[in-house]
């Protein structure tokens, strides 16, 4: 049945039924110009996801039918989000909250005790791996960078008040030829982004009063203080990683990836 990366439009036709283009709502940074497509492709979007529901449905039915729904770990999340439209942009690699946050879904056997309900902490696609070692009682590999997040899903522990974003080399339908994309890092809290390009910083947002993050904060004189301290923070995880944050065609040239005239190294679907 395909995925939300899959074209908008090559939804099953029973899915991309039960979503009507003109009933759907958009986000307020959406551009008057791409409304329309927007629309359209959120239709399918959303048909795709119907789609997928569909099918964890019959992987727990499965699991349950066989014995093995109580003996099972499901983690449901994705790599990326998609601006559909948000910022006059498509796809991903973007440090807006519509690329950058992903669902992160756990269904954890009661056996574990571990409370149902929401958490607030900022979970990171690196802290998948440690966090199922750990739930299934298995040693964590020293040489894994990501965090164990079963201590704070039992309440022992506070941790994921912040993570990093990372853009080591835009391509594709973000690349620096056709869209002026640029490499960045950030640093994501509870209530703000902050990036920082090669030429310094680049966007501060408040995502709890500016949830569509159409003011850019960097430079304001109100936010100085708040700015340098998420600099700081920035500078200290990028320290702990040994990221040198270096130019994208850096990194291309070390590891001897071919690319195209976008800096985009090839590939087919």
């Amino acid at each position: 049945y395909g995925t939300p990366h899959a074209p908008y439009h090559t939804a099953p036709l029973e899915y991309r039924n039960r979503f009507d283009p003109e009933k759907i709502q958009l986000r307020r940074n959406v551009p008057d110009s791409l409304k329309e497509r927007a629309k359209k492709d959120l239709a399918g979007y959303y048909a795709h996801i119907a789609a997928l529901d569909d099918m964890i449905g019959k992987v727990i039915k499965n699991l349950k039918d066989s014995g093995q729904f109580d003996n099972t770990i499901i983690v449901f999340t994705a790599d990326h989000g998609d601006l559909l439209g948000s910022h006059g942009a498509y796809k991903k690699q973007q440090p807006y909250e519509e690329s950058a946050k992903v669902p992160m879904l756990y269904y954890i056997p009661e056996k574990l005790k571990i409370a149902a309900g929401e958490r607030e902490a900022l979970m990171n696609s690196e802290d998948i791996m440690p966090t199922l070692l750990s739930l299934c009682d298995i040693s964590i590999p020293n040489t894994v960078e990501g965090l164990d997040y079963r201590p704070y899903m039992e309440g022992k522990e506070e941790i994921g008040h912040a993570t990093l974003l990372t853009c080591v080399q835009p391509f594709g339908q973000w690349n620096k030829v056709q869209h002026g994309a640029r490499e960045y890092r950030a640093i994501k809290t509870l209530q703000y982004t902050y990036a920082r390009d090669l030429n310094g910083p680049w966007l501060l947002f408040d995502n709890i009063n500016d949830p569509y993050q159409l003011f850019n904060l960097v430079g304001n004189e109100g936010y100085t203080t708040l700015q340098d301290e998420l600099e700081k923070q920035l500078s200290q995880r990028l320290k702990e990683t040994g990221d040198e944050f270096l130019p994208g065609m850096d990194y291309i040239k070390k590891w001897g990836y071919p690319v195209d005239e976008t800096g985009t190294v090839p590939y087919t679907n």
